[in-house]
């Protein structure tokens, strides 16, 4: 399984050149993070823009007044909860921590909406601490290809933090999710386009389209 998932990390990586080197606001990462929930990538961009243009730290959200928040971050769906819950989670850093999100994982899923793909992101994304966040595409990608047998995606974390060198972990969530973008989607999979076909069990059963 190791030398399995060594090429399934260098034929991606050969694919989807790395981004998350550039260093991120941690409060951007987790405010983005609870946009995207339950909705598309492109529209948490959107409304992150948006919000970040007006709003950029934890202070100016806790005082903004909810309604120019959802106006700012409507694209993202189910704007009225979001909108409480990151104006909520900024009044917790500004009394808890200074105004600075923290970089433990424990404290992070204490804030509200703070799940562990949320926590995780933010542990990779902007502090480079070694998780794995496990999302749609990491869930879906990880099962077709046979790394795990899994029905959630905690629980195909456990089983991905048992399999996977740490030494990959601050990498793979975003190399199986670009790959979940433009080849190993939830329908109709681009199998005939997809580099890591080779490992992967579900192409296996498609030899047909070969």
């Amino acid at each position: 399984m190791e030398n399995k998932i060594k090429k399934l990390v260098e034929f991606l990586e050969r694919e989807y050149p790395l981004t998350f080197y550039s260093g991120n606001n941690p409060f951007n990462v987790l405010i983005s993070v609870i946009l995207s929930q339950r909705t598309r990538d492109e529209n948490t961009e959107i409304s992150s823009k948006r919000l970040f243009s007006k709003f950029n730290t934890a202070e100016k959200i806790a005082n903004a007044q909810i309604f120019d928040i959802k106006k700012l971050i409507k694209s993202s769906g189910f704007y009225n909860v979001k909108a409480k819950r990151i104006r909520d989670v900024s009044r917790i850093l500004l009394e808890k921590y200074d105004g600075k999100v923290p970089d433990d994982i424990d404290k992070l899923l204490s804030l509200p909406g703070v799940g562990r793909k949320t926590a995780n992101c933010v542990l990779v994304y902007a502090f480079q601490k070694p998780a794995i966040p496990v999302d749609t595409h990491v869930h879906r990608i990880s099962n077709r290809i046979g790394l795990v047998k899994t029905k959630t995606p905690e629980h195909t974390e456990k089983e991905l933090v048992k399999i996977i060198p740490e030494k990959y972990w601050i990498k793979i969530n975003e190399l199986l999710v670009k790959h979940g973008q433009n080849i190993c989607r939830p329908i109709n999979p681009k199998c005939e386009k997809c580099s890591i076909r080779k490992l992967c069990n579900y192409a296996a059963d498609l030899p047909k389209i070969f």
